[in-house]
């Protein structure tokens, strides 16, 4: 089977965005590829005319501290964000969901930007960063723009630009600041190579005393697109961490999700219980990262 008609490598964001504009045909965006080229393989996508290769793109390969932002380029892999000193000390969420994407094969290629523009409702590396309040950069013929990341989705696998037009091209959130730690977890099988039966990321900022300033929780597939559990943050929020402020969060947490049975991977009924199991071991963990 052919894949593509053209294999194009741009080396500028510009010069990209120049490919997709001016194509004739049908295109795809792929830097790591794993999980487009599997698809028109396994006749899930149809071929396309031309494939825009961005991995060659500098900035897009890059990650930096400006202005207590971390800027994160969307051509990253996994396994450069695993060791990447800057994201183990600011976004230990993001560094510990990358590391459970795949095995080592898929993470040495997959990139972050990959993950999120696939658009599944449990990607670990978009709920990871979700928890994380992130923005995503997006370049398109009049030029670039940051939106929040959790207004780019759509529904499953679908986005709210237009790919034929538009590229990701980064994701930027705040460095960590005094008294904040964030943490990611998920269950599923077999370890490493299946999507998540449920997975879950937390951050927080803790007051003077020891007491939850801010929370934010995001999890997955907790409905149709990736997911903030705003409702569960606003509870947590200037709350005094305990087992009874678990249990209390957990139901709230229960109602705003949208959860399904899968026969592939687990009953709805079994995800809810996994809810409070993995709100606390996210919980906990944040809480003693920040008070670190």
């Amino acid at each position: 089977m052919q894949l593509y008609q053209e294999y194009l490598k741009p080396q500028t964001i510009a010069e990209a965005v120049d490919f997709l504009t001016s194509a004739k045909g049908s295109t795809a965006v792929v830097s790591g590829g794993t999980d487009l080229l599997l698809d028109i393989k396994q006749g899930r996508h149809d071929p396309v005319d031309q494939m825009i290769d961005v991995s060659g793109i500098k900035e897009m390969g890059q990650i930096s501290l400006e202005d207590d932002f971390i800027y994160l380029g969307a051509a990253m892999t996994h396994k450069q964000i695993i060791k990447a000193p800057l994201l183990q000390e600011h976004a230990r969420c993001v560094v510990e969901g990358c590391g459970l994407i795949g095995g080592p094969q898929v993470r040495n290629v997959a990139t972050i930007g990959g993950n999120v523009s696939h658009a599944l409702p449990a990607g670990d590396g978009t709920i990871s960063l979700l928890a994380l309040d992130t923005e995503v950069e997006i370049a398109s013929p009049e030029g670039a723009a940051w939106q929040p990341l959790i207004e780019i989705f759509a529904g499953p696998g679908k986005v709210n630009f237009d790919r034929a037009n538009n590229l990701v091209t980064g994701f930027r959130f705040k460095s960590k600041g005094e008294r904040e730690g964030s943490a990611f977890h998920r269950v599923m099988r077999p370890q490493g190579v299946a999507i998540a039966i449920l997975n879950m990321a937390a951050w927080v900022k803790l007051d003077e005393s020891g007491n939850l300033d801010k929370v934010r929780v995001s999890c997955g597939p907790a409905g149709p697109k990736p997911f903030r559990a705003v409702k569960t943050e606003a509870y947590l929020s200037g709350k005094t961490w305990s087992d009874t402020v678990l249990q209390e969060a957990s139901k709230i947490l229960a109602e705003e999700v949208s959860l399904r049975t899968s026969k592939h991977r687990a009953t709805k009924e079994y995800r809810h219980q996994l809810l409070p199991v993995l709100l606390r071991k996210v919980m906990d963990t944040a809480i003693e990262r920040a008070r670190l």
